[in-house]
């Protein structure tokens, strides 16, 4: 039996989604917890890797079984032996060919951004942080030259493996949440696939507009260059959340991963 899973995570105290030999990872504690559980050895597979320090909200994952339970009892049975701040929210039997990486038809991500005169303190790790007022109007018309089909060689880091470098980004969308110099902004991105520390990159070139010390037509200039060099410094992983894949209703998924109506927005504070 192929089964899928939807995980909740606050990724503060890991390093990354991917198993590493330290074992602090998301990838570790859900594969030791689904093992405890099934009394037996269980491998997952993710849709998207998240680093060290990055949240996600819907992370989906698929395994392979001979175990036999109800849906409730892998997601009661399995989070028993989680750690707190990590949670399955989901189990979903699906078909053999599913896959949850392959079958994925856009990924989302959302950065949220403390604009403030002070540092973070109940949210430290959580959210980002700048001190500096932020332009919204300047960071989307910046915004909208990543839209479509591109080359973003520019925000890629050195260790990506992805094998191409082209992606194409669908929407950004940036709001504001509060008045005056204490506010929020969510930062929501939806792509076919993202190269590594991509929104990271993006993120630094964006702040660097919004706060006037670029002007929006820099963000052409670098993506033309298609250099890291050319771009802002990486972003803090603070306030990045991994909202998560959408895939084909065919697939018999929760409604939150299922693609409707041309796409799911994020609606509400992580």
């Amino acid at each position: 039996m192929r089964l899928a899973l939807g995980i909740r995570y606050n990724g503060q105290a890991y390093e990354g989604w991917q198993s590493q030999r330290s074992g602090r990872t998301v990838q570790d504690k859900l594969e030791a917890a689904l093992a405890r559980f099934a009394d037996q050895p269980i491998s997952t597979l993710c849709a998207g890797r998240t680093d060290t320090g990055v949240h996600g909200l819907m992370q989906v994952v698929h395994f392979d079984t001979a175990v036999e339970r109800a849906p409730h009892a892998w997601v009661r049975g399995t989070n028993r032996y989680l750690p707190p701040d990590i949670a399955v929210q989901w189990a979903q039997p699906v078909p053999d060919q599913f896959h949850c990486r392959a079958s994925a038809l856009t990924r989302r991500y959302l950065y949220v951004l403390s604009q403030s005169p002070v540092r973070p303190s109940l949210d430290a790790g959580r959210v980002g942080w700048t001190m500096y007022a932020l332009d919204g109007d300047a960071m989307r018309a910046a915004a909208a030259v990543l839209i479509g089909q591109h080359d973003f060689s520019s925000f890629r880091a050195s260790a990506c493996q992805a094998r191409s470098p082209v992606k194409e980004l669908r929407r950004i969308e940036i709001t504001r949440h509060g008045e005056g110099d204490r506010c929020r902004w969510h930062f929501e991105f939806e792509a076919d696939a993202f190269l590594h520390h991509m929104i990271r990159n993006i993120m630094g070139c964006l702040v660097r507009i919004g706060r006037g010390d670029a002007p929006p037509g820099w963000m052409a200039e670098v993506l033309a260059a298609r250099s890291r060099v050319a771009a802002a410094p990486t972003f803090s992983p603070a306030g990045l959340y991994f909202l998560g894949p959408l895939y084909a209703a065919g697939w018999g998924l929760p409604p939150e991963a299922t693609l409707q109506d041309g796409g799911a927005a994020y609606d509400g504070p992580p």
